[in-house]
């Protein structure tokens, strides 16, 4: 026999949890979106359609830690950690972009992993942003990129990075070795 008031009580708490849990990983694509949008925007010199994808982005991540922070387990979703990542390498790429240091994300809470995985996308943005730049001539922001880039992997490298996050540390150092090219084939010009 089976107790079907408490079985009642399972499948409403089951119900309960799979409506948040869809509404997190909706609420989290958009929010990753709009931080794709920024960088991708900050990438084009785009200032204001980058602060406003941020500052979207930001609201739905505040929103859902707002909404959601007390259901055990909901923000460890994937789909939320993927666009809190994402938001934090928009901000350091925003940082960048502004002339500031790299620095800590306040706005929202960000862990240790959330913060190293962002700043191991640095270098691939940072790449794409000195391509940009050395067709437009502005070798000196190809060297700033190239210096960045360089800091990054020097502070990284010491960390003992495992998993998810080594593999991330394995890319941002591919990152480098291309913008080394970058640096190095710009050096071999005649007309820099």
């Amino acid at each position: 026999m089976l107790n079907k008031n408490y079985l009642a009580k399972v499948r409403k708490n089951l119900l309960a949890y799979a409506k948040q849990r869809h509404e997190v990983i909706k609420q989290s694509g958009d929010a990753q979106q709009h931080a794709k949008k920024a960088i991708f925007a900050l990438q084009r010199d785009d200032i204001k359609v980058a602060e406003e994808n941020l500052a979207l982005s930001k609201k739905i991540l505040q929103n859902l830690v707002k909404k959601f922070m007390k259901v055990k387990g909901l923000l460890e979703e994937g789909s939320y950690k993927a666009a809190r990542e994402e938001y934090v390498e928009a901000v350091l790429f925003s940082q960048f972009h502004a002339g500031e240091k790299l620095n800590e994300i306040k706005d929202i809470k960000v862990d240790d992993d959330a913060f190293i995985s962002g700043l191991c996308d640095i270098p691939g943005e940072l790449y794409r942003y000195a391509i940009k730049s050395a067709t437009e001539r502005n070798f000196k922001k190809v060297k700033e990129c190239y210096k960045l880039a360089e800091e990054i992997i020097g502070e990284l490298v010491g960390m003992d990075l495992t998993g998810y996050n080594r593999q991330k540390f394995d890319q941002a150092k591919q990152a480098l070795h291309k913008l080394e090219v970058v640096v190095y084939e710009l050096s071999l010009r005649d007309d820099k």
